[in-house]
């Protein structure tokens, strides 16, 4: 469906049964967020607030909020989408089968961007930032942020559309020390085209200007999020996946795109910053105050009628998962023609997304050795850690079936299986590979620092050499280091550690564990991983919540342990491996929910509320 609009998009949604309408007056101030979530948890649909307090516009969220809907929106042009991609990422296929593929260079050339169209409906009228919708997401939010925004910046190299960027990067519009209407926070993390663009402008001593479009046709948002081939343009995608060109003019030099709701532009001065945030984030957590780019704002323009569309992150799944969903659902198999050798790479969204990755590759390195042992698959391991955003990665488990005798073929997106596949063939003194002070996610607090953290590669092949436990022995209960034994999973054993102090008390507690074990003479030869958390209760009820506590909450090189560990020539090793997950002083907070907000939504849900018939 090829809409011309944000607005196409919602009535069409509306007109099947995709949308509801909000009719009460809602406050921007954490009460829209809290509808969201509570909607999305519901797995509900999109929502249109018509009024919205302290804004004269509309707004919108949980449009992209499950892959179904997703798929909905661009019924019409996802297979023609995922066939450019696969072309794009294989152009052989195209020389072979020149017939069946013949439409996908007309695809290509009817989605190029269109300049100066007869109508620019943004140009409508200009406003002020603090006319527009200002939503604060979670309580220690540093102000109201866009969440759906489309950061466009060009190459000061090489101007224009063609070689520009356009990213979904956090802005924050007012709070701290923002002089409002005339500056604005401009958040974004390593590996994004913007920051290539701002160095070399500071290199110049100039100012890089950047447009900031929201709303618009709904291909547009996801044009933004989506990693696309070398060579492929975002405003070439949105074009082809929106069955519409992107339209743009230029206004005072900034780029404009004509079909968006609202368009904010500015100039970002070379080491002009402001402290950012905090902000409510997709791990489940605040990403604390930093300093960030400074954008002074030049002008803020709206179409007639514009509709403010919003996300909220927080801990996953989220809508953001959805994202996720619908381009791995274009996308499909690019990852193995990016790096040889891959099979699978599965970012796992319940654990923040970047702190894990579960892969499955080749091994074909030493077919004639008796002894089976990863080999093929470290160098995989280094191709995938040096690939833009998997880079950030902290924790990496990667595997190979070719010794996978079981009737179900593996994959990384059945977590549990995947692990327990692995658990049953790791050697643990030879297959655990640390880096450390390198660089992780700039969201991950489990680090020394922003962006800095370290890297666990852990690499399992060969023969099964163990048996997975899945029953707790009655001796645990004589352990006195560690409490609260669970079960999430054969083979994955969780333990209830007391408040965590210092990193010299925890090597201490796991001294006393260790010599408790040996002690105690207790056998955990079937548990080769184990956890320690602030509550085993609540971690291992759901292999979710294992996940999200276990890889957001630790830091390889600090919290990694063993029982009988060793280090031999700076490599690692144990019998079983301990990851200490307790919450540490400096990690972020957890995000939680105002409960006098809560209640106030309550009322939307109750008989005679716009959303009661959802309850």
């Amino acid at each position: 469906m090829g809409y011309k609009s944000l607005k196409a998009c919602l009535d069409d949604l509306e007109k099947n049964n995709h949308l509801i309408r909000i009719k009460e007056e809602v406050d921007p101030n954490l009460e829209m967020a809290s509808i969201h979530l509570r909607v999305h948890e519901m797995g509900g649909p999109a929502l249109l607030f018509e009024n919205v307090k302290g804004t004269e516009f509309k707004c919108a969220s949980n449009i992209f909020g499950t892959l179904d809907r997703s798929k909905f929106i661009f019924r019409d042009t996802l297979e023609k989408i995922q066939t450019l991609i696969e072309i794009k990422n294989n152009p052989v296929k195209a020389l072979k089968n020149p017939f069946k593929y013949a439409n996908v260079s007309l695809t290509a050339l009817s989605a190029l961007p269109l300049k100066n169209p007869l109508s620019k409906p943004v140009l409508y009228k200009e406003t002020t930032i603090d006319k527009i919708p200002l939503i604060k997401h979670w309580p220690m939010d540093g102000g109201a942020f866009v969440t759906l925004p489309q950061v466009y910046s060009e190459d000061i190299d090489k101007p224009g559309i063609m070689n520009a960027n356009l990213g979904m990067y956090r802005i924050q519009l007012n709070g701290n020390d923002y002089i409002l209407n005339k500056e604005i926070g401009l958040h974004y993390q390593l590996h994004r085209g913007i920051g290539v663009h701002q160095s070399k402008a500071n290199k110049l001593g100039k100012p890089l200007k950047v447009s900031i479009f929201i709303g618009g046709p709904p291909s547009h948002s996801v044009a933004a999020v989506m990693p696309l081939p070398e060579g492929l343009s975002e405003m070439t995608f949105a074009g082809a996946l929106g069955n519409r060109r992107f339209r743009y003019t230029y206004q005072d030099g900034f780029c404009v795109s004509t079909d968006a709701d609202f368009v904010i532009t500015g100039e970002v001065y070379p080491n002009e910053n402001k402290a950012e945030g905090p902000f409510g984030d997709h791990l489940g957590y605040y990403s604390l105050k930093h300093d960030f780019p400074l954008m002074r704002v030049h002008k803020v323009y709206h179409k007639q009628d514009a509709i403010w569309p919003f996300t909220v992150v927080g801990r996953p799944p989220q809508e953001d998962t959805s994202f996720g969903q619908i381009i791995h659902e274009l996308t499909g198999n690019a990852i193995k023609h990016e790096l040889p050798g891959v099979k699978e790479v599965h970012a796992v969204d319940a654990a923040g997304v970047h702190p894990l990755l579960l892969a499955i590759g080749s091994e074909r390195y030493t077919p004639y050795n008796q002894t089976k042992q990863p080999a093929e698959l470290l160098t995989i391991a280094n191709h995938i850690l040096g690939k833009g955003q998997l880079s950030l990665a902290k924790y990496l488990f990667i595997t190979s079936e070719e010794n996978n005798t079981t009737s179900s073929k593996l994959s990384t997106h059945h977590e549990a299986e995947f692990y327990q596949y692995m658990l049953e063939r790791i050697n643990l003194k030879r297959d655990l590979h640390f880096q450390t002070n390198t660089s992780i996610d700039t969201l991950d607090y489990s680090g020394t620092g922003l962006n800095s953290g370290s890297k666990l590669v852990v690499a399992a092949y060969g023969e099964k050499v163990r048996s997975l436990e899945h029953k707790i022995s009655n001796s645990f209960n004589e352990v006195q280091s560690f409490t609260n034994p669970q079960i999430v999973f054969p083979g994955v054993l969780v333990l209830q550690g007391h408040k965590f102090e210092t990193y010299d008390k925890a090597k201490q507690e796991f001294n006393s564990f260790n010599e408790e074990i040996k002690q105690k003479n207790i056998d955990l030869k079937g548990f080769p991983m184990i956890v320690v958390v602030d509550d085993s209760s609540f971690t291992a009820a759901t292999l979710k919540n294992w996940l999200w506590v276990t890889f957001t909450r630790s830091n390889p090189s600090h919290d990694v342990y063993g029982i009988n560990s060793f280090t031999e020539y700076k490599h690692f090793g144990c019998d079983n491996l301990i990851i200490d997950a307790r919450i540490k002083p400096h990690h972020a907070p957890v995000l939680e929910k105002n409960p006098e907000i809560e209640k106030r939504v309550d009322k939307l849900f109750e008989k005679g509320g716009s959303l009661f018939q959802l309850k």
